[in-house]
C-alpha cells in the first residue's frame, strides 16, 4: 500500500509538473504572439519604378485594395472617426484576398513584410477612437502602401502621391489619391487643399 501511495504520489507530482511546464509554455507562445504582431518588419526601400515582374491578376488585387484605400482617405477628410472604422475593414478584406501564390523568389518575399506591416497599421487605426490617433496610424500604412505599389505596380490603375509639409506639426506626411485634386486627410476641412502631386505611380 505504501509502494503504491508513492507512486500515486510521484504520478500526480509529474501531472502537476507537466501542467506548470505547458502553462508557461503557452504563456510564452501566446507573449510571441503578441510580440510579433507589434512588431514593425523594416521594408525594402522604394525603387524608382515596378520593381518586379509579377501576375496581371497580382497587381488587380492590389489595385482593389487601393480603390477601398481611396475610400478611407476620403474618410480621413471628412474627419469621421466611425467612417475611418468602416471603411478600414474594407481595406483589411481587399489586403487579405490578395492571392501571394501569384507571387515567387523576392517578390513573395517582400510581400509577406509589406502586408504584415500593412495589417498592423490597420489594426491600429481601428484600435483608436480619436481621429488624430487614427491618423498617425494612416500615415504609418500610407508609407508602406506607397512602397508597396512602387514594388509591384497596379498594372495601369493611377495613383497619385501628394504630401502636406504642415502635417504632425510641420514634420510632413504623405498619402494616395486616385486623381491630382488635393483633399488633405490630415486636417481635413480645416485645411483641405494643403498639399502638392509629388508622384504619379501606375
Amino acid at each position: 500500500m505504501k509502494i503504491k501511495s508513492q507512486l500515486l504520489k510521484i504520478t500526480m507530482a509529474g501531472v502537476l509538473l507537466l501542467s506548470v511546464i505547458n502553462c508557461g509554455t503557452k504563456k510564452m507562445e501566446e507573449q510571441t504572439m503578441e510580440h510579433e504582431e507589434a512588431v514593425v518588419v523594416e521594408e525594402p526601400a522604394a525603387v524608382s519604378a515596378p520593381q518586379f515582374v509579377v501576375d496581371g491578376q497580382f497587381q488587380k488585387q492590389l489595385a482593389l485594395v487601393f480603390t477601398n484605400y481611396v475610400s478611407l482617405k476620403d474618410a480621413f477628410v471628412a474627419s469621421d472617426p466611425s467612417k475611418v472604422n468602416a471603411e478600414a475593414e474594407k481595406v483589411w478584406e481587399a489586403l487579405t484576398k490578395v492571392d501571394m501564390a501569384l507571387l515567387t523568389d523576392a517578390a513573395h518575399t517582400d510581400w509577406m513584410v509589406y502586408q504584415q506591416n500593412l495589417k498592423k497599421a490597420l489594426k491600429d487605426i481601428q484600435r483608436e477612437a480619436e481621429i488624430e490617433s487614427q491618423r498617425t496610424a494612416f500615415k504609418d500604412f500610407s508609407d508602406t502602401f506607397y512602397k508597396t505599389i512602387k514594388a509591384y505596380g497596379l498594372g495601369g490603375t493611377t495613383a497619385f502621391y501628394e504630401y502636406c509639409p504642415m502635417a504632425f506639426n510641420n514634420t510632413g506626411a504623405y498619402w494616395l489619391s486616385d486623381n491630382e485634386a488635393i483633399r488633405n486627410p490630415y486636417f481635413g476641412a480645416k485645411m483641405l487643399s494643403c498639399g502638392s502631386v509629388e508622384e504619379e505611380l501606375n
